[in-house]
């Protein structure tokens, strides 16, 4: 740190020079971040000094964050939901808002194993989650922090998880099963109706990692069921900085019972508040703001049109991909798409270097991946496409 302080022209020149380093998401067909919506941007702004950790001094902002749950568990069919002791979520829903999708799936787990092993001592005893082989790589860190074991489920020819698999899978030491709707290599939605039947027939906690399909499943011509309106699935993660248009770090943990927050609680006895449910101490007050302020200027209409405009993207470049004998592993059930491309890891690495395109590369099998987001244009489809063509000629 320098002695004396410097002026501001000459820090914002600095963190200017250093913002040119950074992708603005030109050419980026990789992720599935985007640009925030510019309301989210302005209420994040507003809400910046706001400690969610703290709920007494920043009521304003927690009453932002009970706002934004109760929308996302109107979305996701929370509202509906039965709690087996007779209770209801309907007017209190249960979750809170997380800094994204690897934070919802820790806590997900945490929370399954302390009402597994809540007054119960199990000594010598491994506990295990069944997850498919396609789930986010959050559940390795969830491996290691809760020194739990990981059993990674085969997928189907479709990239969904095998039920059959699953099933295999359980035995005495499992607390639960993991779905996703999404799922970030093909984006792909488990047969969730399957998994929640099994997870009840084996009494287990089912979370679904919805984190980027949250956003886009609901808002699709003929979606699919994956949330609280199938009987069994007990957690959901979502994340409104991806398809939700919200500031980074918005993800947000619902729970379809109050007992799953409870198993979370931790006193904090010098505080405004006498206990915090969440993994981080220190939560952004803005990220419940820019949500909140997206979601009602958008709307479920704004919504619509934003994955219909993504969804019509997405149909181009297969379209045109197929023109070009470049043909996707399976239909995309969302706007994310694997691309059959000869050597594709040389192909990746030839079109950032010759053209600037950012892509990635699926696991198993190998292909190109490409996320379909507000960001892209169909101009940035066909200037793909095209480079495309000249990179795999050249190969």
């Amino acid at each position: 740190m320098n002695e004396q302080g410097l002026p501001e022209n000459e820090i914002f020149s600095y963190l200017e020079n250093v913002k040119s380093e950074d992708t603005d998401y030109y050419r980026v067909l990789s992720s599935m971040c985007t640009h925030p919506h510019k309301i989210a941007v302005e209420a994040h702004r507003l809400f910046i000094e706001a400690n969610l950790g703290d709920l007494g001094l920043f009521a304003g902002a927690h009453r932002l964050e009970r706002e934004v749950i109760g929308m996302l568990g109107e979305l996701l069919h929370a509202q509906s939901v039965e709690i087996p002791s007779g209770e209801s979520c309907e007017k209190s829903v249960c979750g809170y808002l997380t800094t994204g999708g690897t934070e919802s799936n820790i806590q997900a787990v945490r929370g399954m194993k302390n009402l597994v092993t809540m007054g119960r001592k199990m000594p010598g005893e491994i506990l295990n989650i069944v997850i498919p082989e396609s789930a986010h790589f959050s559940f390795d860190k969830v491996a290691n922090m809760m020194g739990i074991e990981v059993k990674r489920a085969l997928l189907d020819s479709e990239f969904k998880v095998d039920i059959a698999s699953v099933e295999s899978l359980i035995d005495a030491n499992t607390i639960g099963l993991v779905g996703i709707a999404g799922n970030t290599e093909f984006g792909q939605v488990d047969p969730i109706e399957e998994l929640a039947k099994l997870a009840l027939e084996n009494e287990l906690f089912l979370h679904i990692d919805a984190a980027f399909g949250g956003f886009v499943i609901p808002f699709l011509e003929n979606p699919h069921s994956f949330d609280f309106k199938v009987p069994g699935v007990t957690s959901i993660a979502i994340d409104p900085h991806k398809m939700g248009l919200s500031t980074i770090p918005s993800g947000a943990l619902l729970f379809r019972s109050p007992s799953f927050l409870d198993s979370l609680k931790v006193n904090t006895p010098y505080l405004t508040t006498k206990a915090q449910f969440t993994l981080t101490g220190t939560r952004s007050g803005a990220s419940a703001a820019a949500t909140y302020a997206v979601m009602k200027h958008l709307g479920r209409e704004g919504y619509r049109k934003n994955v219909q405009y993504c969804m019509q993207l997405t149909a181009k470049l297969v379209k045109e991909a197929r023109e070009l004998s470049f043909k996707p592993l399976i239909e995309p059930v969302m706007n994310v798409v694997a691309l059959r491309v000869p050597s594709p890891d040389l192909v990746r690495e030839q079109l950032l270097k010759k053209y600037s395109w950012n892509v990635s590369i699926t696991r198993n099998p190998r292909a190109l991946r490409l996320v379909l987001m507000p960001h892209n244009t169909e101009r940035d489809v066909e200037e793909f496409l095209q480079d495309l063509k000249k990179v795999t000629a050249e190969l």
